[in-house]
């Protein structure tokens, strides 16, 4: 089969991307609003892009009738978010973060997280989360109906079991995170193994 993104339709384009494109992390993004109430809400379209400087992205889609999500509107004012990754402890209060609730309201307490503070910004961090991080906004990119915000993480919260004594390398049997195939299916990393370059090639490059 072959498919013309230039003659396709938007939502035909995002059920082929993500459902090819996949898994996809899951960025539990925090914020603040303008009155200082926290904002949780779940992003797949989100990854890791540099480590110097230190850039992680979030692709933020408009409301279906064109309005902005509270996310970005909090992002563009205070220029700072929390990504808190999310396990299955955490993943049906991930999903429940993303119901439409009204504008105001506290999808952290609606559904049964904890907030801690942050060490470098305003914006809380979820404190089940297994790892979290703060992040400046670097740059926003704006398209009709998307924005494309890189955020520069200054501050990463990591629960202690997850890495190993020198605090180096994660634990595979303790970090283990979730992440969003296509519609409502998601994928956990309990299968995970080691795959290294073929010994024979491997020399030869060197030799």
């Amino acid at each position: 089969m072959e498919f013309d993104f230039e003659a396709l339709p938007p939502q035909d384009r995002y059920r082929l991307l993500c459902s090819f494109v996949a898994p996809r992390p899951i960025a539990l993004v925090t914020t603040l609003d303008k009155d200082g109430t926290s904002n949780a809400a779940p992003m797949s379209f989100f990854n890791v892009f540099s480590q110097d400087p230190p850039l992680v992205i979030l692709g933020i889609q408009v409301k279906p009738d064109g309005a902005p999500k509270d996310t970005i509107t909090n992002i563009r004012r205070s220029r700072e978010f929390v990504v808190n990754m999310c396990d299955m402890a955490i993943a049906q209060q991930m999903v429940d973060c993303g119901i439409n609730f009204p504008q105001g309201v506290d999808e952290l307490e609606v559904t049964g997280l904890s907030l801690a503070p942050s060490r470098q910004i305003e914006p809380g961090w979820v404190k089940e989360a297994p790892c979290a991080m703060e992040c400046r906004v670097a740059q926003i990119l704006e398209y009709p109906r998307r924005s494309i915000v890189l955020g520069e993480v200054v501050q990463m919260h990591v629960r202690d079991e997850c890495l190993d004594e020198n605090g180096r390398y994660v634990r595979p049997d303790k970090y283990q995170p979730i992440a969003r195939l296509h519609a409502d299916n998601y994928i956990l990393s309990d299968d995970q193994f080691e795959l290294l370059p073929t010994a024979a090639l491997q020399s030869a490059r060197t030799a």
